[in-house]
């Protein structure tokens, strides 16, 4: 196996993706004893010091624990189902995570709407509001989100986003008592430079990217949020009749 493979990714990042996909879908239970460098290097092809940097990525994800004069194991870990439905809320996925659970709000602007988010949203020439948060569970990172609305409709969401720790709730402050799914669509890509910095990640992780279009009961459209999750942190269960 070469340093880099013929798309330009290079070969310990490959190394990670397929040893992270063994121990999320099980294959490498919590406890198991990796092979070591030699026993990899010899399975993937490579020199020691790639498969290092591989280790050293699955570590950097608490995938992977070293333990002195013993080697180095899968450690216990957690992927997250995030159950997409049609009254979707991200904090009900966090389910016996919650105390382990914080909200950020890290921007916030009132803008003229971009054309494809005035089309979704029915802004003609009113002004959006544009909303970046990020999400963690037990210090890391599980999603980071953009999030657009009518500003002229919750002119104080930002405000109330800070004070209620949740877009629902936010949503609740401003009069808006329920909500529904209108439309979901999914795509995996790899995480953009400011991606990898805001969740946390490694250069060429992959991210699951969310595109929701909530609507009130009576299908007047009220968010458009795009919602990027760790492919290796975060699970998707879409159920849109849920």
């Amino acid at each position: 196996m070469h340093s880099r493979s013929p798309s330009g990714y290079s070969t310990w990042r490959l190394i990670a993706d397929e040893l992270r996909g063994e121990i999320v879908d099980g294959g490498l239970s919590p406890g198991t004893r990796l092979p070591s460098e030699s026993q990899l290097a010899s399975r993937f092809g490579v020199n020691r010091n790639t498969v290092r940097q591989a280790v050293a990525a699955l570590a950097s994800d608490r995938l992977v624990v070293a333990r002195r004069g013993s080697g180095t194991f899968v450690a216990e870990h957690e992927v997250l189902v995030h159950r997409i439905g049609l009254r979707t809320r991200l904090s009900d996925s966090l389910g016996g995570r919650a105390k382990g659970a914080t909200v950020r709000l890290l921007d916030s602007e009132t803008v003229p709407a971009p054309a494809s988010v005035a089309a979704r949203l029915g802004l003609d020439d009113r002004p959006a509001l544009r909303l970046e948060i990020v999400r963690a569970v037990d210090g890391l990172p599980i999603s980071l989100s953009t999030n657009w609305f009518d500003a002229e409709r919750v002119p104080g969401l930002a405000g109330r986003f800070e004070a209620e720790g949740s877009v629902t709730g936010a949503l609740r402050a401003e009069g808006i008592d329920d909500y529904v799914r209108g439309a979901t669509t999914v795509a995996a890509r790899h995480a953009t430079t400011s991606e990898v910095a805001d969740l946390q990640l490694l250069e060429g992780a992959v991210v699951l990217a969310v595109e929701g279009l909530d609507q009130l009961p009576d299908g007047t459209p009220l968010q458009l949020a795009v919602t990027r999750f760790p492919a290796d942190r975060v699970e998707l269960d879409v159920d849109p009749g849920r």
